[in-house]
């Protein structure tokens, strides 16, 4: 009897033994969080911009240099407009000729309309005389040749005038394109950040689309992290989170940012409930911009960490500060963003 109860015994041994295990791995890893935590692995994250020409050109002037810090709208980078300042010159010299031509062709109007004011008065005078049988039919006939001749005439002109006025269009066209490509030579930065790369130098000819900067958004600074469906669906836009990196000892307030609608690493066609279980969503978790700015000269992107959220239904959940670490101090962080207990 002995010897068929030690293989449950043993069996039991070994279940406890990976149990214990089990326990461990996820204690050290998750640290035993409370209900309605979420966690996941990731890194600092900003997306990169490159800043590049729109028309080919020589580049003129660089005005920053890698590392600096850059304001939206700040000049960058400007490129050699001469040829097309000439152009605009021209073409803006085309516009006020087309305009003299709209004058003069709205003046000869005037005249063909006070032409036919006058064949007209003519032809009438020469109708009443024929009536009377004081005029013969054919000076009538010369007087409706005229009239006919005159409303000719102004009509001539007035399409003329379409013509001309089409002119003003075209040649304002063409300012407008070269006082375009004028101001898209004026490289500015499109959003807060800092400069990673300058990849050209002054001098240098580019083609359009050359890149010329690549810029580091830093008003979108976020950790990536993946989450099981189960904790997925219960993580909300907006949801209070923190980030805890792994040179620093602080707790850094974020929220999520964007859950995507899509699994990761799914099997085209999932039919078992433990397959659902499996899938992992990607979730953004941002820091807000105005702490980013507060702490700028310590923002590094690529370093690595962990981030902690708060999921639906358990926003009473307290931050374990033996888990996620201390927070920032209160007293260096920008108004509304200090940390709950």
């Amino acid at each position: 009897m002995m010897k068929y109860l030690r293989i449950p015994i043993a069996i039991v041994a070994v279940l406890a033994a990976i149990a214990a295990i089990a326990w461990y791995v996820w204690d050290q890893t998750t640290g035993g969080l409370p209900e309605g935590i979420a966690v996941g692995n990731g890194r600092i994250e900003a997306e990169q911009i490159d800043v590049a020409t729109r028309t080919p050109g020589r580049m003129l002037k660089i005005n920053v240099e890698e590392g600096a810090l850059v304001e939206a709208g700040d000049v960058l980078a400007i490129m050699d407009t001469r040829e097309l300042e000439t152009q605009l010159q021209r073409a803006e010299a085309d516009v006020a000729r087309a305009e003299s031509q709209v004058l003069e062709v709205r003046a000869l109007i005037e005249q063909r309309r006070a032409d036919l004011r006058l064949a007209e008065d003519e032809y009438e005078r020469a109708r009443t005389l024929a009536e009377r049988g004081v005029s013969s039919q054919s000076a009538l006939e010369q007087q409706a040749t005229r009239r006919a001749s005159a409303e000719a005439a102004l009509n001539v002109t007035l399409a003329q005038l379409n013509s001309a006025e089409r002119g003003v269009d075209a040649a304002g066209a063409l300012v407008n394109q070269y006082q375009t490509q004028i101001a898209d030579a004026t490289l500015t930065a499109p959003a807060f950040g800092r400069i990673l790369y300058r990849l050209v130098q002054p001098g240098e000819v580019l083609g359009g689309g050359g890149k010329v900067l690549t810029l580091l958004d830093l008003s979108q600074v976020y950790m990536e992290i993946f989450l099981p469906a189960a904790e997925a669906a219960r993580t909300a836009i907006g949801a209070e989170a923190r980030i805890r990196l792994d040179a620093i000892d602080y707790a850094i307030p974020a929220f999520v940012s964007f859950v995507s609608p899509e699994a990761q690493f799914t099997p085209k066609q999932v039919e078992t409930r433990d397959e659902r279980e499996k899938l992992m969503f990607r979730v953004k978790v941002r820091v807000p911009e105005e702490l980013v700015r507060a702490y700028i000269a310590q923002v590094k992107t690529g370093i690595r960490g962990v981030a902690y959220i708060r999921l639906m239904g358990a926003e009473d959940a307290a931050w374990p500060a033996e888990i996620v670490g201390q927070p920032i101090p209160p007293e260096s962080l920008p108004p509304g963003l200090a940390p709950e207990d």
